[in-house]
Formats: C-alpha cells, structure tokens, sequence
C-alpha cells in the first residue's frame, strides 16, 4: 500500500501542531504560509480525518485524531533523521538536519555566521536555529528538541557537556555623560549607588548580580528587561548602566543613541563562550562537525564583538 504523506508534510503538520499557527510554523520553517496550508490540507484529505480545528480568534487547535497523529508523526520524523544520520555516519559524509540552540544575548551576533559557514562546507546540512534563555537551552537539549546549543559556562548540569570556545569578561554599559562612563575601568562598589538597567534573563541576571554579592553590595535596581536590545536603548537614554560580555559592533543603541563601553573588575568571573550537548553526542558524525567548525570559528580574532578592546 502506498504511503498517502511525505516526510515534509509530516514536519509541517508537526510544526503548526506545535506553534498553534500556520503563521508561526511558517516563521519557523522558513517556508510559505500558503505551502504549510496546502501540506496540511493534502493530509487531511489523504487520511480522511480533521486534524485541526480553526479559530479565527485563537489559531489552530489539534483534534484528538490531530493529537494522537501528531504523536506518532514525531517518532517518525526522529527514525527517520536517525536514519538519515547513519547513512551519513556509513558514508563518512555530514548530511540530514541539525537543530541549534542559541542564547539570547548573542544569537544575532553569532548563529547566523557560524551557520553559514557551516552549510557551505556541508550543503547536505539543514540548520534550524532556536533563540533560548538558558534553562530553555537545558530543557530543550534532554528533550531532544535541539542537538547543540551556543551558550555561557552558567551552571551547567552535570548530565550535558559543555565545550569552550573564548572567555568573556564582563563590561559595563554607560550612557553618554555618566560620572563613570570616561574611567578606564571600574569596580561593583562604584557601581552601587547608581541605577541599573538588569538583563534579566534566568541564570544570566544571577551571574550580573555574583559581582555585587561577591563584594557584599546591593546594586540599585532601576529596571529590568529580558531583551538586549532593550536594555542597551534603556541605558542610552540615561535609565542606568548595565552589565554584559557580548559587546556589538558598535557603540550605538538600536535607537541611535551612543554607549560607552568600561571593563568591569574586581572579584568578577569571565564567562565562557560555548557549545552544550547531551552526553555522547559528538559520536554523532553531524554535530562533531558543527562543534569542529565552532572551534575554528569562534575565536577571538575572528569573530569581532567578542571580546573588549584594550584600554
């Protein structure tokens, strides 16, 4: 008997199951809203089943029939990489899909060079890429929902492994006319009495906060902001400073207004720039590669914004 689906339309429906939407599995397909649709609707129509229900307001929401295939769907695209990875692995060649992980705080500046790097040297590769805060990274990862992650060496569990490539230290963000932004560097107890603009993202605002507990200080809370590019409009326009070891590369805001940049020392802790996976997963042919090209690429010298300049 002959198959009535693809793997393709198999992702689809996967994808839209699990977003909602078709506009928000479109988004992350990088595929048409309108070739997403279509896909669902052949399946509908090959099974002889309503896989969804439509609401205009509220997207889409699976049936049970939707919810029991989409189950099985899953198994059966996670066989069939599998297979694709071990006829890659048998013919030595890196080929089928990698799903990859990035921090927040860096993923615009990083993923999408390494990943174009990486699929020009392996067109046989398709990357996914996931903009995570770092629990999402852990959870994801044990899931399987991900292979490999780019992140910080912020408490990471003894059940993942993590690689480093550099090591960041912290800065602190001023905005233009702050009593500090003209010192060649500067320590958590001159930062105390000043308000902070907090990247508050898990894990990440505790380790911005180690450098004033290290020293016995409370740091003055002004705001707080999950998203980078927030957080550095917020400190240019005179909210407060803010702390980070990913620089851009340049001193501007996104609304154009200019930052200073200092170093931040004193009994503070460089972070590691990295990659995370599960235990034993680089005798997967795919991900040794991608974490192989990571270490040629990720380096001080080549990779601009990393790392601050001298003083």
């Amino acid at each position: 008997m002959p198959l009535r689906f693809t793997l393709r339309q198999l992702e689809y429906f996967v994808a839209v199951g699990e977003a909602g939407s078709v506009t928000l599995a479109s988004e992350k397909m990088h595929v048409s809203a309108p070739s997403i649709s279509a896909a669902i609707a052949q399946l509908e129509a090959d099974f002889g089943l309503q896989l969804f229900v439509r609401h205009h307001a509220r997207g889409l929401a699976l049936t049970q029939a939707g919810r029991q295939l989409m189950a099985r769907a899953g198994q059966v695209l996670a066989e069939a990489e599998a297979m694709n990875r071990l006829v890659g692995d048998i013919s030595g060649q890196v080929r089928g899909s990698l799903s990859v992980g990035c921090l927040l705080t860096f993923a615009q500046i990083l993923v999408p060079q390494l990943r174009r790097g990486f699929e020009d040297k392996n067109p046989q590769v398709r990357i996914r890429q996931f903009e995570m805060n770092q629990q999402q990274i852990f959870d994801s990862l044990r899931g399987g929902e991900i292979d490999v992650a780019l992140t910080y060496d912020l408490a990471i569990p003894e059940d993942l492994v993590f690689v480093p490539l550099v090591r960041l230290p912290p800065y602190v963000l001023f905005p233009e006319g702050h009593p500090l932004a003209e010192m060649p560097q500067v320590t958590a107890a001159m930062l105390k009495d000043h308000p902070m603009v907090l990247l508050d993202l898990p894990l990440s605002a505790d380790y911005f906060l180690s450098f004033f507990r290290r020293a016995d200080l409370k740091p003055l809370i002004a705001e707080r902001t999950r998203d980078m590019a927030v957080m550095r409009s917020l400190v240019a326009n005179g909210y407060g400073y803010s702390i980070a070891n990913i620089r851009p590369l340049n001193d501007l805001a996104p609304d154009g207004r200019r930052l200073r940049y200092v170093p931040l020392v004193g009994p503070v802790k460089p972070m590691a720039l990295g990659v995370v996976m599960a235990k034993g997963a680089e005798s997967v042919l795919t991900i040794s590669a991608f974490v192989h090209h990571c270490r040629e690429a990720v380096t001080e010298a080549s990779v601009p914004g990393l790392t601050m300049p001298s003083a």
